[in-house]
């Protein structure tokens, strides 16, 4: 008889492998980001020796990220690729996170809101790793979902009103 990769814990079944309604959005809006984020970058050509390099490698790292969910939340699961994917992710948007602190776009010059999530992605990035590393798919699912919506999505999403640079790019 197979075990089941994760102990059944009060009368919780492990959820199925194949992607959710929910997933399936996420996955999809990380392809309109991306796209967004590509157009923007595009349309602001005329600007980009402007641009710090630091802030080529977040939209560098970011894009890596934006591009590898569809294939991570609509893939196979469990496998050696997704596996392979999900590391790169995970060094992805700690690259990201770890970027943004560098970024300074308030008028203080100082750290922003934003950066709440990239402190809270620097410690659930790893965490994320460390679930699928044991085996415990809830936790990894859940947290993965998370860092989607939160720090990759909503964090995005933020990136283009307000008077930011892509913003004012995609919208120029």
């Amino acid at each position: 008889m197979a075990e089941a990769a994760e102990p059944i814990r009060h009368g919780v079944q492990p959820r199925s492998l194949s992607p959710t309604t929910f997933e399936r959005v996420l996955a999809y809006g990380s392809i309109i980001l991306l796209v967004a984020v590509l157009v923007a970058v595009v349309r602001g050509h005329s600007d980009w020796t402007k641009v710090p390099v630091l802030t080529w490698l977040h939209i560098g790292t970011v894009g890596l990220s934006l591009a590898l969910t569809p294939m991570l939340l609509l893939g196979r699961r469990g496998v050696r690729r997704h596996r392979f994917l999900g590391y790169l992710w995970v060094a992805s948007m700690s690259a990201t996170a770890l970027l943004s602190f560098g970024i300074r776009g308030n008028s203080q010059g100082g750290p922003s809101a934003i950066h709440i999530l990239s402190a809270i992605t620097l410690t659930q990035a790893p965490m994320l790793a460390w679930h699928a590393h044991l085996h415990r798919v809830n936790a990894h699912r859940y947290t993965a979902l998370s860092l989607v919506a939160g720090a990759l999505i909503i964090a995005g999403f933020f990136t283009f009103p307000f008077g930011r640079m892509l913003g004012r790019w995609l919208l120029a």
